[in-house]
């Protein structure tokens, strides 16, 4: 039995890997599509606000997590990545930025679908005493799709685009392997004895209804995207548009780009591991939150205030690396599964996935004008007052879960009737 449990965590991690791996498949390749179309900078900004990065998983999330609390998690792990090999074999095969874009939008909203689902059944399907542990799998598994596309990105950069588009396709054929893995899984426990509940009873909840009526509910999701969001506006500049800053506004060529992008969330998945996975259940979350964040806020001033010197780029990208690894996108998917019931935990981080993903959206349209226009020091400056507002949030209402099963946290929270 934890022998299957292991299996399928790693399994519906798979869905965490594809969704950066797109992310940095497209920003790895991102001035060399914009060489082959002749991309203004709106056009690059829409590209990264309709990808996996930003709008394109902000609508697959809203549209999956719904689906996921009606129809079963196995819904999702059923037909999901079948429309995310579409997406990448669309940008394989794009001849225009039309296609190019159409091809980001569905492979962000295959991943936008499944990453929520992902959380959930990881969550569900955990004790209290190893929750943080197999969400901080799934984090191991989304920080190295960079690590393994950048890789790769640097071997295949003597190729130009021909190595960009065939970054896609092997994203297609892990997303082939995942299919093949998750399609069989078994269905969450927990969903089933909701349904079965709401059979015997007759009662079937609107979800959304009862999210939004609920005060201990809309506190947790002002809570969560206050972490969340603030830092994921820097997470995904950075996920999307890094390799372009260092090319843009450091002079590096694109080699050295992704080089660095590879030490970076090489530090991450370590970070991910070894701090998070093995630490997250059994240390003071508050503190451990605490840290992760602060790392965050250092990183940025380092490369803010001290250029792009090869000292400052090595310190900014190890140092973030390791925040990112224990920081909030871990705790994110950690408290997004544990402060809310069955009956809507994955409709729940449907809708805050898409305030997320939207909102970096936003952000990635006017990120490149604010580069352009302003310079980077103001930027800069920028990520670090999101990051600095994502720590107070995180550090002053962190939930006090640690330990406690879902059921338990339910009930303190929501009541026995819930």
């Amino acid at each position: 039995m934890k022998q299957n449990k292991r299996f399928a965590t790693w399994a519906v991690s798979l869905t965490n890997f594809l969704d950066s791996g797109s992310i940095v498949a497209g920003a790895s390749g991102l001035t060399l599509w914009q060489k082959e179309f002749g991309l203004s900078s709106f056009a690059v900004g829409l590209l990264g606000a309709l990808s996996a990065n930003a709008f394109g998983s902000a609508l697959g999330a809203i549209i999956g997590g719904h689906l996921s609390d009606k129809y079963g998690r196995k819904l999702i792990y059923t037909y999901d990545m079948l429309f995310y090999i579409v997406g990448a074999l669309t940008i394989v095969f794009s001849l225009n930025f039309f296609m190019l874009l159409i091809g980001f939008l569905i492979t962000g909203m295959a991943v936008g679908a499944g990453v929520p689902a992902s959380w959930t059944y990881i969550g569900e399907t955990s004790s209290g005493t190893n929750r943080a542990h197999d969400i901080g799998i799934s984090q191991f598994s989304w920080s190295m799709g960079p690590v393994i596309i950048f890789g790769t990105a640097s071997l295949l950069a003597p190729l130009h685009l021909l190595g960009n588009r065939l970054l896609f396709v092997f994203l297609a054929i892990v997303a082939l392997i995942a299919w093949l893995l998750q399609k069989d899984l078994p269905e969450s426990t927990d969903w089933l004895q909701e349904k079965k509940q709401e059979q015997l009873t007759g009662r079937k909840p609107h979800p959304y209804r009862e999210l939004f009526s609920n005060k201990i509910s809309v506190k947790s999701v002002l809570f969560l995207c206050g972490v969340y969001v603030f830092w994921n506006l820097v997470s995904g500049a950075m996920g999307f548009f890094m390799p372009y800053v260092y090319e843009t506004v450091g002079g590096l060529n694109n080699l050295q780009a992704n080089l660095l992008q590879v030490l970076l969330w090489g530090c991450t998945a370590l970070a991910g591991y070894f701090g998070f996975a093995l630490l997250g259940d059994r240390i003071n979350q508050r503190k451990f939150f605490f840290v992760g964040a602060l790392l965050g806020v250092v990183a940025w001033i380092i490369l803010t205030f001290m250029g792009f010197g090869w000292a400052a780029l090595l310190a900014f990208v190890i140092i973030w690396g390791f925040s990112a690894g224990i920081g909030a996108q871990a705790w994110y998917a950690l408290w997004a599964v544990e402060l809310f019931p069955t009956k809507y935990r994955a409709g729940s981080q449907g809708i805050m996935f898409f305030i997320v993903r939207g909102a970096t959206g936003i952000w990635s349209i006017v990120f490149p004008v604010i580069l352009s226009s302003l310079g980077f020091k103001a930027a800069g400056i920028a990520m670090i007052l999101l990051l600095i507002v994502s720590l107070l949030i995180g550090t002053i209402w962190t939930p006090q879960t640690q330990g406690k099963s879902l059921e338990q946290i339910t009930s303190e929270r929501y009541g026995e009737r819930n």
